[in-house]
């Protein structure tokens, strides 16, 4: 199943501090929902263990993400995939767009991503529901760790 979403935030930082927040692990690990790992990797990217629970399925995934077209502090394009055994798989990626706007930084982003294995047979509805869901509590954990 493929899915894609689209959004932005006003982050009230100067587009410097919002670039190295959006490359350190340790803000993006306490920012993404479920995330037990993240750890950096000699490539550009991060291998990444999250727990998530999309209606009545619940898993582990274990994956990587890399980081490429990489244009500091402009933007990147964001791809990963990850495996939660008989929940299924998730793989996809997404470009982020970084502009200064009334003083702070507008933050863009454009997901593309599949699904498929049991997180599949959930439906489109639920699980569209679901990832709007988590990229809202990233997104206001992010602002948090921006802010603070």
């Amino acid at each position: 199943m493929a899915m894609t979403m689209n959004g932005e935030v006003q982050l009230a930082a100067p587009r410097e501090a919002v670039w190295t927040k959006l490359n350190d692990p340790e803000v993006l690990k306490a920012c993404i929902p479920g995330c037990e790992e993240l750890e950096k990797t000699e490539d550009n990217g991060f291998r990444a263990v999250a727990k998530m629970k999309v209606g009545p399925v619940s898993a582990r995934f274990k994956g990587r993400v890399t980081l490429s077209d990489l244009d500091p502090p402009n933007g990147y394009k964001i791809s990963g995939e990850g495996e939660g055994g008989v929940a299924g798989f998730a793989k996809g990626g997404a470009t982020v767009a970084l502009t200064e706007k009334d003083g702070g930084t507008l933050l863009t982003y454009n997901v593309e991503a599949q699904i498929g294995g049991k997180l599949a047979q959930l439906g489109q509805r639920l699980i569209n529901g679901a990832a709007k869901k988590l990229a809202d509590e990233f997104f206001v954990n992010f602002a948090k760790a921006v802010q603070g």
